[in-house]
C-alpha cells in the first residue's frame, strides 16, 4: 500500500517530488498557498502583446546533468537559448561576463588573450592571498578598475549592502574569460521551454495521484495527517519565525510595453550606483523563436524582503548563519519532515539543483521507506 503524503509547495521542488512519488503508487496530497502552480518560475502570455512573460523575474534553463535535462523535456520541448547579458557602465555598453572584448573596449586596448591575462594579473591585488569577501574576491581576480565599474555598484543594489559584506562564493558564479565567448553560461544544457514553464509543471502534477489545492496555506498541525511531508516553503516560517526571521532579498519590478525592439537584448544591466534599478529584461527575447511587433519589459528593483513579500535570494550574511543553524537543529528534530527547495534548506539553487535534490529526496524517500529507515530532514546541509 502506498503512502499518504504531503507535498507544500508547486514549485519545481514540489512538482518534480510529487510526480516521482505518484509514479511508484504513493497518495500526494499538495498545498500551494498562491492560486498557481510554478512558484518563481510562473509564467503567462501577455494578451495584448502576445509575448510570454517570466511573471517573477526570468529563468534560463542551463546544466551539466544529463538526467535533469531529459526530464524536463520530457514534460515540455525546450528550443536553444544562449543567454548573452550586456551592461551598461559609465554611459557605456559592454558584455558580461567580462571577456576579452569588455577588456579591450574597457581599457581602450587590442589585447590577445595571453596579453590580456597578463594586463589583468598586473590589475590584480596579489597581495590579498585567501579572499574572504566579495571585494576582496573581486579585486585579487579583476582588479579595482573593472570591479568598480561593473560590480561594486550593481552588488550595493542587488544585496542592500557593502561588497566588503558579501561572502567571496557570491562572484565565483561571475567567471573572467580571456577570449570572446559572451554566453553567460558554460553548461553543456541551455534553452528556454518553448511554451513557458507554467506548462511544464502543470504536466508533472498532472497524474491520479496527485491532488494539487491552490490558495491553500500549510499549518504544521497538518504533519501528523500524513506519512511524510516535503516542505518547500521558508525554513523559518515552518517555525512561524519563533526564533527571528532569516534575510532574504525580494524584487520588486516596474512593467512597461513599448512598440518595437526596446533594447535589443534580454538582459541589460545597469552596473552605476546612480541608476536605481539592477537591470531591465525584455521579455520577447527569451525566446527568440517567436516574433513580436511590441515588447513587454520589466525594470528590476533589489530590496530587503518584508513579512508581505515574496522571498527571492538568500541573504547568508554571517549574522545568520547562528540563527540558521538554530532553525536547522530545530528542523533535524522532526521526523517525518524534509524541507527541500531554495526557501527550504535556504540557499541559492538554480533550476537544474531543484530539479536534481528533488529527484534525489523522491528516491531516498522510497528508498528510506523500503528499509524501514527514517527520511533525513535535508538532502544537503545548509549551513
Amino acid at each position: 500500500m502506498g503512502s499518504r503524503l504531503l507535498v507544500v509547495g508547486a514549485g519545481l521542488s514540489g512538482a518534480v517530488i510529487s510526480r516521482e512519488l505518484a509514479n511508484a503508487g504513493c497518495e500526494v496530497i499538495v498545498v500551494e498557498g498562491r492560486n498557481h502552480v510554478a512558484g518563481n518560475c510562473y509564467t503567462e502570455r501577455d494578451t495584448g502583446t502576445g509575448v510570454m512573460v517570466h511573471v517573477h523575474g526570468p529563468h534560463i534553463f542551463h546544466t551539466d546533468d544529463p538526467e535533469v535535462w531529459e526530464y524536463v523535456n520530457a514534460f515540455e520541448t525546450f528550443l536553444p537559448f544562449k543567454h548573452r547579458v550586456k551592461v551598461v557602465s559609465g554611459g557605456q555598453v559592454y558584455s558580461l561576463p567580462v571577456n576579452l572584448h569588455t577588456i579591450n573596449q574597457f581599457f581602450g586596448k587590442c589585447l590577445r588573450p595571453d596579453e590580456a591575462r597578463a594586463f589583468i594579473e598586473k590589475q590584480a591585488d596579489g597581495s590579498i592571498a585567501e579572499p574572504k569577501t566579495f571585494e576582496e574576491q573581486a579585486m585579487r581576480f579583476i582588479g579595482k578598475p573593472l570591479y568598480e565599474a561593473f560590480f561594486k555598484g550593481y552588488t550595493q543594489k542587488q544585496w542592500g549592502c557593502e561588497p566588503s559584506e558579501l561572502p567571496a562564493s557570491l562572484l565565483k558564479r561571475l567567471p573572467i574569460r580571456f577570449n570572446y565567448d559572451d554566453n553567460y553560461f558554460f553548461h553543456s544544457f541551455q534553452g528556454m521551454p518553448q511554451g513557458g514553464y507554467t506548462p511544464m509543471i502543470e504536466r508533472m502534477l498532472d497524474h491520479p495521484g496527485i491532488t494539487v489545492h491552490l490558495g491553500k496555506r500549510f499549518e504544521r498541525g497538518q504533519v501528523q495527517e500524513f506519512d511524510h511531508v516535503f516542505y518547500s516553503g521558508p525554513l523559518d516560517g515552518y517555525f512561524e519565525y519563533e526564533m527571528g526571521r532569516l534575510g532574504y532579498r525580494t524584487l520588486g519590478f516596474e512593467r512597461f510595453t513599448y512598440g518595437g525592439d526596446f533594447q535589443g537584448c534580454a538582459v541589460m544591466n545597469y552596473a552605476d550606483a546612480s541608476a536605481p534599478f539592477t537591470r531591465i529584461t525584455e521579455h520577447k527575447h527569451f525566446a527568440p523563436w517567436e516574433e513580436h511587433s511590441r515588447s513587454v519589459c520589466y525594470r528590476e528593483f533589489s530590496r530587503d524582503c518584508g513579512p508581505g513579500d515574496v522571498p527571492y535570494y538568500p541573504i547568508r550574511l554571517v549574522n545568520e548563519k547562528a540563527l540558521l543553524a538554530a532553525y536547522v537543529t530545530r528542523a533535524e528534530q522532526e521526523t517525518s519532515v524534509t524541507f527541500v527547495g531554495r526557501l527550504g534548506t535556504y540557499r541559492y539553487l538554480d533550476m537544474d539543483v531543484t530539479i536534481r535534490e528533488a529527484l534525489d529526496a523522491a528516491r531516498a524517500y522510497l528508498s528510506s521507506r523500503s528499509a524501514g529507515e527514517r527520511m533525513p530532514a535535508f538532502m544537503s546541509s545548509p549551513l
